[in-house]
C-alpha cells in the first residue's frame, strides 16, 4: 500500500480512483484477513459506496481524501459494533463518533473497519482479543504487539496505508516497531479522548500507526486540537506541516541517549539498530549526548499501579444492565454483576480489575496509589531536566523481539517488564514516535523511539522525518 501523498498523485493523474482503491484494499483483506485477524468488523460494501460518492478530487484535495484507513476497536464509530475485543460489550452500538475518527472522516478519509486489538487494551502482545490473536505481517507465528495489534498488522501487511489507535503505556509505538512501521503517540491533551472508551484516563490517548512518518504528522494534524467535548485537549495551536518540511532537512538538534535505555535486558541487535539511527544523525550534523533518566526503575511499578487504579474506577461501569453483554440464568442484582463480570471479562482485564481494587482499597491507598502518583512526579521531572541539555531523546521502543504466538501468556509480569521504554513517556505526558531501523538479522525492523518535551511534536516530527530519509538513502547502512 504506497503513502498518502502517492495516492494523492495517482488521483490527482488520474490513474486511479478511490473506488478502484477500495476495491484493491478488499482484495487484500480477503486475501490476508483469514491468517491475519486484523480485523474484527468489516465495512467494505459501505466503503465502496463511500468511495463511489467522491466523484472526481476536488482542488485542493482534502488532506485525507480517498484514503482508507482502519479504527481500533476502542474507537468509537456511531451506530457501528464497537467492542474493544471484550465479550461484556458485544452489540454495542454507540450514539456518537469519537471526535478524533470524526475528524479524519471529515478529511477524506473511508473507513473500511474496526481493527482487532488486546481486550479493554491491556496486554502487549495482541493475544489478550475475545476475537482471537492477530499475527504478525512479517512473520506470522510471531505476534504483532499489543495492544493495538490490529491496526498495526492492517498497515504492517499493507492493507491500509494508516490506521488509528490508543497508547496508554506504549500501545501504539510497540505494536508499530514490532511490525516494521511508524507508530505515533501525541502529548497528551493534543488529541480528544472523547469518544475513546477509557482504560486509565490520565494515560490514554489516541494516536496514528503509518507506512510513513508524514502519513503519522498529516493525520495527526487532522485529528488533534482543542475540543470542547474533553476538558484536558489544549488550545495550544498545531504545528504547521509546511513548517516542518521546510525545516526538517536544515535544523540541526541535540539528540540525548539515555544509558539506563541500553543496559541489560534490552537485545543487542535491538541497541545496534538505534545507535546506528543516531551515527546517522550525527553525520548529518546532529549533537549526541548521553543522557540519564535515573528513575526509569521505578516506571514499570509506578505504571502498573496507576494503570490498575484507574481502570479499575472506569470498568466498573460495565455491569450488564446498561449496555453490552448481560450473563443469563440470574436471580438477583448482584448475580447479575458478579456473573456477567465474570464470564465478560477476560483473564488480564481481570487482573488488572483485582490489582486496582486492591491499591486503593482502605489502608492501601497511601502506600501504593498516592507513591506511585508521587514517583510520577519523579519521572516528569527527569525528562524536564534532560530536556534542558537536550532536544529529541533517541531509544530504543521495545527492549526484545517479536515473541512467538503463546509464549509470553504463561507470565503476565514478563509482559508487563516489556513496557519499561515507552510507558515513561504516558506517566510524563510527552509524545513520542517509533521509526522502524534497518532490518535485524530475524527478518524485523527495530523501533527506533523519537521522544520530545511536552507539547514538541513540531520538534520531534523534525527528527522524526530526517532520520527516515537518512535511513531510506542506499548507503546509510554501517559498513
Amino acid at each position: 500500500m504506497n503513502t498518502i501523498d502517492e495516492i494523492h498523485e495517482l488521483y490527482a493523474r488520474g490513474e486511479l480512483s478511490p473506488a478502484e482503491l477500495i476495491a484493491i484494499t478488499r482484495e487484500r483483506i480477503e486475501a490476508e484477513e483469514p491468517e491475519l485477524n486484523a480485523f474484527i468488523n468489516l465495512f467494505l460494501d459501505e466503503a465502496e459506496e463511500q468511495a463511489n460518492a467522491l466523484g472526481k478530487p476536488p482542488e485542493p484535495m482534502p488532506p485525507l481524501w480517498g484514503i482508507p484507513f482502519g479504527v481500533k476497536d476502542n474507537i468509537c464509530y456511531q451506530d457501528h459494533e464497537t467492542t474493544c475485543a471484550s465479550r461484556i460489550l458485544l452489540g454495542y452500538r454507540p450514539p456518537y463518533t469519537a471526535t478524533a475518527l470524526r475528524r479524519v472522516l471529515e478529511a477524506g478519509a473511508i473507513i473500511v473497519g474496526k481493527t482487532n486489538m488486546d481486550e479493554f487494551a491491556m496486554g502487549s502482545t495482541g493475544e489478550y482479543s475475545y476475537f482471537g490473536p492477530t499475527s504478525n505481517p512479517l512473520n506470522k507465528d510471531h505476534v504483532p504487539g499489543g495492544t493495538s495489534s490490529g491496526s498495526a498488522a492492517a498497515v504492517g501487511a499493507g492493507l491500509v496505508p494508516f490506521a488509528l489507535g490508543s497508547d496508554t503505556g506504549g500501545s501504539v509505538r510497540q505494536p508499530g516497531a514490532w511490525c516494521g512501521v511508524v507508530g505515533f503517540k501525541p502529548s497528551y491533551g493534543r488529541v480528544s479522548r472523547y469518544g475513546l472508551i477509557a482504560f486509565a484516563s490520565s494515560l490514554d490517548q489516541i494516536g496514528v500507526i503509518s507506512r510513513s512518518v508524514r502519513d503519522s504528522l498529516r493525520v495527526f494534524l487532522v485529528m488533534g486540537g482543542y475540543d470542547p467535548m474533553d476538558s484536558t485537549t489544549s488550545r495550544m495551536p498545531l504545528p504547521s506541516e509546511q513548517e516542518i518540511i521546510r525545516l526538517h532537512r536544515e535544523t540541526k538538534l541535540r539528540v540525548g541517549l539515555p544509558r539506563e535505555y541500553f543496559g541489560q535486558g534490552t537485545d543487542p541487535e535491538i541497541a545496534d539498530a538505534v545507535m546506528e539511527g543516531a551515527m546517522l544523525l550525527e553525520k548529518d550534523g546532529y549533537t549526541l549526548k548521553e543522557i540519564s533518566l535515573p528513575h526509569t526503575r521505578y516506571v514499570i511499578p509506578c505504571y502498573q499501579i496507576v494503570v490498575a487504579a484507574e481502570c479499575s474506577s472506569n470498568l466498573a461501569r460495565f455491569d450488564g444492565i446498561r449496555y453490552g453483554f448481560r450473563a443469563e440464568g440470574t436471580s438477583s442484582l448482584e448475580e447479575i454483576y458478579v456473573k456477567t463480570r465474570s464470564e465478560g471479562f477476560g483473564p488480564e482485564v481481570k487482573r488488572r480489575i483485582a490489582a486496582g481494587a486492591f491499591v486503593l482499597s482502605a489502608g492501601y491507598q497511601d502506600k501504593y496509589f498516592l507513591r506511585a502518583q508521587k514517583v510520577r512526579r519523579l519521572i516528569r521531572r527527569d525528562y524536564d531536566d534532560a530536556f534542558k541539555e537536550v532536544d529529541v531523546i533517541l531509544s530504543p521502543t521495545f527492549p526484545v523481539p517479536p515473541v512467538k504466538k503463546g509464549e509470553s501468556l504463561a507470565d503476565p509480569l514478563a509482559v508487563y517488564l516489556m513496557d519499561t521504554l515507552t510507558a515513561a513517556a504516558n506517566l510524563a505526558g510527552i509524545p513520542g514516535i517509533s521509526v522502524p531501523g534497518h532490518p535485524d538479522s530475524r527478518g524485523f525492523r527495530p523501533g527506533i523511539h523519537i521522544s520530545a518535551p511536552y507539547m514538541g511534536e513540531e520538534t520531534m516530527f523534525i527528527a522524526a522525518l530526517r532520520l527516515e530519509e537518512l535511513q531510506n538513502h542506499p548507503d546509510s547502512r554501517a559498513p
